[in-house]
């Protein structure tokens, strides 16, 4: 079936809630008798708790309780291996355990040693400044650069070296390119705050409003952490105001909340400041990369090496993606990747919009620009001569791939044919121009979800899923979705989503959700077809005679589509049968095809830039990004998943780092005065392209993940477009104005 066959723009069903201020937010929620929590953290990075005075903050007005290591309620469940990460790899913990005010022993700077709880946020917050601490302190590691020697490789079989082909045989090409790129922490940063709230409603039974990427991944952890019946954690999340991927993982100083909660009797809210969303909730790990290359005089690439070394905590071992892309994205015969981690005195990372494929395509796609250089060839022209038509890595077909045509496509948008071959050749007055672009990739993925769907005898519809919508438009597609199905106009359908009361779903990340619940939207839809066609179509029935093909629905009626004047209303034929209602709950999930193929989406990021030869600034002035991410559910929600993802890429690779003052471990930048994302100014005009052609063996929309591909290769674009404009190659994000001061 074509979804949304138009093509037409249709708004977020949830828009108005939004900009008028009726959708709720965890914060928002209030519950009788909420006392508030506010953390304190530990201002050092490495040593031992020697002292912590507390008996100021615990005689403040309004104060119910300070917790420390030495009275923090019991976590039962915590006996078992550290958990918590939302349907993804589970954490591996190392020699050195961490466990949330259990211990004197400091693991990383900000790292909490007292929770204060009060009767108002004021008065929690003022208490928590009461609270003196003394320590022992050793001299902290967090320079990733300075404990290289260190590095260690994962110890879970995915994250494994990879070889294919004769190894290292890029050092036989008679072109060669060696480079090392350096991508530096960067915070997530939504404008939502992170935290909780929680009530115990009984001894047995827990309600939780959370700040989380996945209600159904946050039940799990808190029911093994409190080793409850997970259908007793109820959690809510139906609006969050941005994610990318700090939320998908129940964090430390969540589920001590829920313990403190349940000591004291009364819900207990905790909502972290902007500074500590620096410390403990993750972030992109500084990561260094070395690319060796290798090329024949025609431009077809004999060998490729991608090797990558990331921070980690010390407690913790953190993985991603950092090398996975190097392995398919080009026809490349030799092929080895290594991945290693370096522990260090730090909060442990997460996953952040891209994940490590962004970090990795920062490192791969410059590469592939310095490379087309050397070989005096258009960089477009030298990722085609190196197309790769299968899958290398995995010697199978792809699903689809129509990343031919997103070149095309996106080189005429932006103007290609007008980039200077000569870098530093183009001026506009005192402004040097320069060209660049770079291909994204990430996998196309299905998982398993269940969706109820109720059509009721009045015509309307309603939709339910546990599935979080973090941002994207996620009930808006599931809206459409439904409309193309059964027919139901926009505004009689109801998604209900966010609740894990309703069908379980997965957790939102990894640009899978609309492939994973919106197929069992359809498929739950199409049982309730089904339902109306036999209703409609046995002995006596208003259709009978008629096939279930030779019918079709539409604005609530069901029609013979070669006679439009042959049809029955929805609402008369439930009536016409005693129905109250059509009630289906399908679960859904991807096939056999899963291994019979590979399956991806693609991007490519055309970016021009001027950048100013004096003072080294450096403006985007257009970009074109064009997704090759099957059909398009709902245009105008999949073209603001890319300008999203232009606006971080901007972020990515002209201003976001996070500065350590390595001496203490400490941030000095952990706000966002300091800490620069892209604003107004900084975003130029950007076109989106969608290539908006269905790929059926992954789903029956013929849909694919958009929201990872809209980041992952942007920042490598602007960095090859900065050296178009003006020769200097930069290799260490973000490009700043004093890495090009000495352009001339």
């Amino acid at each position: 079936m074509d979804i949304n066959p138009k093509n037409q723009p249709v708004d977020r069903v949830d828009g108005r809630q939004k900009v008028t201020g009726s959708a709720k937010y965890f914060a928002e929620f209030a519950l009788p008798r909420t006392a508030y929590c506010v953390i304190v953290g530990s201002t050092i990075a490495r040593g031992t708790l020697d002292q912590l005075d507390t008996k100021r903050a615990a005689a403040a007005p309004g104060v119910l309780g300070v917790f420390t290591h030495l009275n923090m309620p019991a976590i039962p469940g915590w006996d078992a291996p550290v958990g918590g990460q939302a349907d993804g790899p589970p954490p591996q913990p190392t020699a050195e355990t961490y466990r949330i005010l259990r211990g004197t022993k400091i693991l990383f700077d900000g790292q909490p040693i007292a929770m204060v709880v009060a009767d108002t946020f004021e008065r929690a917050t003022y208490a928590a400044s009461l609270v003196k601490a003394t320590y022992t302190r050793q001299t902290p590691k967090t320079d990733l650069n300075k404990h290289l020697a260190a590095a260690i490789a994962p110890s879970i079989p995915w994250m494994k070296d990879y070889s294919r082909g004769q190894a290292e045989a890029y050092k036989t090409a008679p072109v060669v390119l060696e480079a090392d790129y350096v991508v530096p922490t960067e915070v997530h940063n939504p404008m939502e705050m992170h935290g909780i709230l929680a009530q115990w409603t009984s001894p047995t039974s827990l309600l939780l409003y959370a700040k989380t990427q996945g209600v159904n991944a946050t039940q799990r952890a808190m029911a093994q952490a409190f080793k409850l019946d997970p259908r007793n954690v109820k959690v809510h999340t139906e609006f969050m105001g941005g994610g990318f991927g700090m939320g998908l993982r129940t964090w430390p100083q969540e589920t001590a909340v829920v313990a403190i909660a349940r000591q004291l009797g009364r819900p207990v809210k905790l909502v972290m400041t902007r500074s500590q969303m620096f410390q403990l909730v993750g972030y992109r790990p500084h990561t260094r990369q070395t690319i060796r290359m290798g090329a024949d005089a025609t431009g077809k690439l004999v060998g490729l090496v991608h090797e990558a070394t990331a921070e980690t905590a010390t407690y913790e071992d953190f993985t991603e993606g950092t090398v996975n892309m190097s392995k398919f994205l080009y026809a490349c015969p030799s092929m080895q990747t290594r991945y290693r981690l370096v522990r260090l005195d730090r909060g442990v990372p997460i996953w952040m919009r891209g994940p490590g494929e962004a970090t990795g395509a920062f490192a791969l796609e410059s590469a592939m620009d310095e490379m087309a250089h050397k070989l005096h060839l258009d960089p477009l022209e030298f990722r085609l001569r190196n197309y790769s038509e299968t899958d290398p890595e995995h010697n199978r077909p792809y699903s689809s791939k129509n990343l031919r045509e997103a070149y095309e496509r996106g080189a005429a948008a932006i103007g290609w044919r007008n980039r200077p071959a000569t870098p530093g050749s183009q001026r506009e007055g005192e402004w040097l121009v320069g060209y660049g672009m770079s291909t994204g990739t990430f996998n196309a993925m299905r998982w398993q979800a269940t969706v109820r769907v109720v059509l009721q005898a009045d015509g309307s519809l309603l939709v339910q899923s546990a599935v979080t919508d973090i941002g994207p438009g996620t009930g808006t597609a599931l809206t459409i979705i439904a409309h193309n199905v059964l027919g139901v106009p926009l505004d009689r359908i109801k998604v209900q989503y966010g609740d894990t009361s309703l069908p379980p779903a997965p957790t939102q990340g990894g640009s899978a959700i609309v492939s994973t619940v919106g197929s069992a939207v359809f498929d739950t839809c199409s049982a309730v077809k089904q339902t109306l066609v036999e209703l409609a179509t046995r002995p006596g029935a208003p259709l009978a005679g008629h096939q279930a093909e030779e019918l079709a629905l539409a604005d609530g009626q069901l029609f013979v589509e070669a006679k439009l004047a042959t049809q029955v209303a929805v609402a008369e034929l439930l009536r016409q049968n005693q129905l109250a209602s059509i009630d289906k709950t399908t679960e859904s999930k991807g096939g056999p095809e899963q291994q019979k193929y590979s399956f991806y989406s693609y991007s490519v990021h055309f970016v021009r830039v001027r950048v100013n030869p004096r003072t080294g600034v450096v403006r985007v002035t257009k970009t074109v990004s064009v997704a090759d991410s099957g059909r398009i559910i709902s245009p105008k929600t999949a073209a603001s998943q890319m300008i999203g993802g232009v606006a971080g890429g901007i972020g990515m690779a002209l201003t976001e780092e996070a500065v350590l003052d390595h001496r203490f471990g400490r941030y000095v930048n952990n706000n966002l005065a300091d800490y620069h994302v892209a604003v107004h100014a900084d975003v130029p005009e950007i076109e989106t392209i969608t290539i908006d052609k269905p790929d059926y063996l992954l789903n029956p929309m013929g849909a694919k993940g958009m929201g990872e591909i809209a980041l992952i290769g942007f920042a490598a674009a602007v960095a090859n477009a900065v050296f178009n404009a003006t020769g200097r190659r930069v290799r260490e994000l973000p490009i700043t104005l004093d890495k090009l001061l000495a352009v001339s």
